[in-house]
């Protein structure tokens, strides 16, 4: 037998007069270059090159897109927030869409498919963020929908869909800056109030004051050309990251949502008398931050406990109770105080209530034990007490259809890309809102959740796996080859 030759990547195989031997070494080359083709051909053509590089690499870029230095801040129709609105539209067209922005700020990208006529497939997520916020809360719902519809675009296939499709970039979702949320999808429903022109924010400036400093011009009159008739439309599908655990705790990238929790903000200002901090005894003081102080903690004990506060008699106690126990979610998100001194009695205390829970029934039970409890605890401390609702929102249930073909659509995805996964995809409740709770007032809506490390979410330390990523634009690519 001739003596071995060096091993070399061109020179796999070792010749005698009669036979061929494969060395060790060659054995291990062509199995790596083995695996490696059929990686490269899977990725290929699972296009990981657009869902998920691309895809990552844009979500990266929307990520710097700030007002804020060193953090993440995009609020409603902040200069960021138009640089990302042009950012997004650039992608849009990209995508092989038709582009433009709404009275309210929304950007919109459609591709008309066959039947320019049909109901339209709405897709679409949030562009705004909150304070030193995460890259991935809204931002992900919209690039995976672009990402998907550059694939149908790359292959041949935008123009075939059997309806319209259309994706939208909301303007607000978060609420942070006119403190109601939805009004980017809300206004679309047709269900934000014209009243909603005159709101203002922390500086005393008008949704309508900024929407025209932006060339925006809206008034009563045209203020609801920018809803869309019912009968336009098909349905409302939403990608967003799960902000929970669950998905992380099963080991699965993808879930679809049954439902969302009802919400109500309360604004909750409490007025004393302002003073000296060292000259008003203490029996004397009527202290509106020690009073806020008690009303917080009231909120803290009936969310945890609202078994000891609800009043309800049989049945209807015990299934509301059960409900609340499982669901309900109270938090203090904000709180100020006039005039902020360390040496001043404060005169006035603000914060804010922000109360979830899955059963509406319930949280008004909440709600009216809450309120009750408040002006009790501030009557007794000689203070006053004004508690304004400033946002509600029934819980909703997501279309029975759509959920069934978006569950299809993730497990095809997963498939895909692992060879095996669970026989069955996970079904989740959602406590956070969602522009979908909006839509659920024009259309029905379906929702696919994509899994978040360690359930965090609006934080710096939001992240989303990059096969995630693609896993969420395959599942979309998959729902949408369903109306080729």
């Amino acid at each position: 037998m001739a003596a071995l030759r060096p091993f070399s990547a061109y020179q796999c195989f070792s010749v005698t007069q009669t036979h061929l031997i494969v060395t060790s070494h060659c054995s291990i080359f062509l199995l790596i270059l083995l695996l490696h083709l059929l990686s490269t051909s899977a990725s290929a053509h699972l296009y990981a090159d657009v869902l998920r590089d691309e895809a990552v690499a844009r979500l990266q870029e929307l990520g710097k897109v700030s007002d804020a230095d060193g953090y993440l801040e995009r609020t409603y129709m902040s200069p960021a927030s138009i640089r990302a609105g042009n950012l997004i539209r650039g992608w849009m067209e990209e995508a092989g869409l038709r582009t433009w922005v709404d009275q309210i700020g929304n950007v919109h990208g459609r591709v008309e498919g066959r039947n320019t006529n049909a109901e339209a497939l709405l897709i679409g997520s949030h562009l705004d963020t909150v304070i030193d916020a995460g890259k991935f809360d809204g931002a992900l719902g919209i690039t995976s929908a672009l990402s998907a519809l550059k694939v149908l675009s790359m292959t041949g296939q935008l123009e075939k869909l059997r309806r319209p499709v259309e994706v939208i970039a909301f303007s607000d979702e978060e609420g942070v800056r006119f403190q109601s949320t939805f009004l980017g999808s809300a206004a679309l429903a047709g269900v934000l109030p014209v009243s909603a022109l005159q709101i203002q924010d922390k500086s005393g400036v008008t949704l309508q004051h900024i929407l025209k400093e932006n060339s925006i011009e809206i008034s009563e009159e045209s203020f609801f050309d920018v809803k869309y008739k019912p009968e336009s439309v098909w349905g409302y599908v939403e990608v967003h990251i799960e902000q929970g655990p669950v998905l992380e705790s099963v080991g699965l990238p993808l879930g679809v949502v049954k439902g969302i929790a009802g919400q109500t903000r309360l604004k909750v200002t409490v007025r004393g008398s302002q003073g000296h901090a060292g000259t008003v005894p203490m029996s004397m003081r009527q202290d509106p931050m020690a009073a806020a102080a008690e009303l917080i903690v009231l909120l803290e004990t009936l969310c945890k406990h609202p078994e000891n506060f609800l009043s309800y008699d049989g049945e209807c106690r015990g299934s509301t109770v059960e409900s609340l126990g499982g669901s309900l979610v109270c938090t203090v998100g904000e709180i100020s105080c006039w005039p902020s001194a360390s040496n001043v009695i404060p005169g006035e205390v603000t914060f804010t209530v922000d109360i979830r829970a899955m059963d509406d029934l319930g949280r008004e039970a909440i709600i009216y034990e809450l309120s009750n409890r408040m002006h009790q605890i501030c009557d007794k401390r000689s203070v006053s007490c004004n508690i304004e609702r400033k946002h509600d929102a029934n819980a909703v249930v997501c279309d029975s259809e759509l959920s069934s073909q978006l569950k299809s659509a993730a497990y095809s995805a997963m498939r895909k890309m692992v060879g095996e996964v669970p026989d069955d995809v996970p079904v989740l409740m959602s406590g956070a809102g969602h522009d979908a709770m909006a839509m659920s007032r024009l259309t029905k809506v379906g929702m696919l959740f994509v899994r978040c490390r360690g359930g965090i979410s609006h934080s710096p330390a939001e992240h989303v796996l990059d096969d995630d990523v693609w896993a969420a634009g395959l599942a979309l690519h998959a729902f949408l080859q369903t109306l080729l």
